[in-house]
């Protein structure tokens, strides 16, 4: 068996043995969940209720009119007791819609179960994506409709469904490959076919031997699609590494996927395409790992959006320890919370709960040139700059060592002797380089 891979990346310690080996729980409906306005790349959605309205599970309480955004849907059936700005996983607060429970958990009159959905043509099915909210789960949350729609004139010859999960302590896409792999065949094939390719690839680490047996069998009698088995190294599962790994392939410098005809979806968004489709149900749902020496009862769970970090907390058995980070997602690309009282949204891929003893803090002291950032690198980039010019705020001279190809998957601060926080450098100067070319286009409009 051929095992692919790409150059850089490293090797850090998996601690998936937490919950790799256990089933997906579904937690039950909360009696309330906080629904932001805002779960995804793009526009935030205007609401679609008030204060004091009854709705049902699965209704449209949120939407914009945007290209690039998705709408939300009530996760439970309740009544909407406000409509405020919350705080928010990603660190600020969002406009949001919170819902009380009836108990009922009733679905919208209007979502059943759709047996001829492969009738539609190819714009249908991506106005319903668009219509039940589908965004990418596996971190990024652009929408799914706009992904599936690359331009015109560029030619799609690959899709890559990505099960690597290379993130440490995260196994819900494990756990899906292992649950559910009709959905994420299903789902693949519906997106070959709205994109009219011939050829279907689902990739998964080597560390994962019983998906890679499991979903082997299953696309025995698919002959367009192959599961296709790389190495288990951080950030494998980054798309232009994968897209590297399998397909030898380089996305060029500030380009997307579809530059090179590839389009790579994440194994639970392709199964919560089938599940749009073929069931009718908007995404209200999704499976996350919660787990680290912090929690009491570490597993998968499949668990309402909306649903606060505490109660989630709590369905695992609550806290232990001395607590020293709470993490939305995983250790390496994961975004520290500074309260519980944070909802789980659609790019929710876990919750990490780290003591001390495993989350220690260190001071950074003076880079001393040992090129380990350099050789880690999947992007070839040469962090040890953006640290010595971020120190400084020089954050032009970042934008011409290539900062904006950062992808942010922390390799260079893990392997640094002198722990430098490289990659914060690297976002604080994508969002310096952002606000001064912003106001650069707003003062020639000034100016006209």
């Amino acid at each position: 068996m051929k095992v692919l891979t790409f150059p850089g990346g490293i090797h850090p310690s998996g601690k998936k043995e937490l919950t790799c080996s256990q089933a997906v729980k579904v937690m039950p409906p909360p009696k309330m969940v906080v629904v932001p306005l805002l779960q995804h790349t793009g526009a935030i959605c205007d609401p679609l209720v008030q204060k004091g309205d009854k709705v049902k599970k699965g209704r449209k309480i949120g939407e914009s009119k945007s290209l690039i955004t998705a709408p939300v849907h009530a996760s439970i059936s309740g009544t909407v007791a406000d409509i405020k700005p919350y705080p928010h996983p990603l660190g600020n607060k969002v406009l949001s819609i919170i819902i009380e429970s009836d108990g009922l958990d009733q679905w919208a009159d209007d979502i059943k179960r759709d047996d001829n959905f492969f009738r539609l043509l190819p714009q249908e099915v991506r106005d319903k994506l668009r219509d039940k909210g589908l965004v990418g789960l596996g971190g990024a949350a652009f929408p799914t409709s706009v992904k599936l729609t690359p331009p015109a004139d560029k030619l799609i010859d690959v899709i890559i469904i990505n099960g690597c999960e290379c993130e440490p302590y995260l196994t819900c896409d494990h756990r899906l490959m292992l649950d559910n792999p009709r959905g994420i065949i299903e789902g693949l094939k519906i997106i070959m076919k709205l994109l009219d390719v011939g050829k279907g690839i689902i990739a998964i680490e080597d560390n994962k031997t019983d998906a890679i047996k499991l979903l082997s069998a299953a696309v025995k009698m698919e002959p367009n699609i192959d599961v296709a088995t790389v190495r288990t190294k951080y950030p494998q599962g980054a798309e232009k590494q994968l897209i590297k790994a399998l397909l030898k392939k380089e996305v060029p410098s500030g380009k997307l996927p579809f530059e090179v005809g590839v389009v790579v979806d994440n194994v639970g968004t392709s199964a919560a395409i089938y599940e749009a489709l073929r069931e009718n149900r908007p995404l209200i749902e999704r499976i996350i790992t919660v787990t680290g020496s912090g929690i009491k009862e570490p597993q998968n769970i499949k668990v309402r959006i909306g649903t606060l970090f505490t109660d989630v907390i709590e369905f695992c058995g609550g806290l232990q320890g001395d607590i020293a980070k709470v993490i939305m997602g995983g250790p390496m690309m994961g975004i520290a919370q500074y309260s519980l009282d944070v909802p789980v949204i659609k790019g929710t891929s876990g919750i990490l709960v780290l003591t001390t003893q495993e989350a220690k803090v260190v001071q950074a002291g003076p880079c001393i040139r040992c090129s380990k950032c350099i050789e880690a690198c999947p992007m070839n980039l040469t962090p040890y700059l953006y640290g010595l010019y971020g120190r400084r705020q020089e954050y032009e001279a970042m934008a011409k060592q290539d900062v904006a190809d950062c992808i942010e998957c922390g390799v260079c601060a893990y392997g640094c002797p002198a722990k430098i926080p490289l990659v914060q450098y690297a976002k604080w100067a994508k969002i310096e380089i952002a606000q001064a070319k912003k106001k650069k286009i707003e003062s020639k409009k000034d100016t006209k």
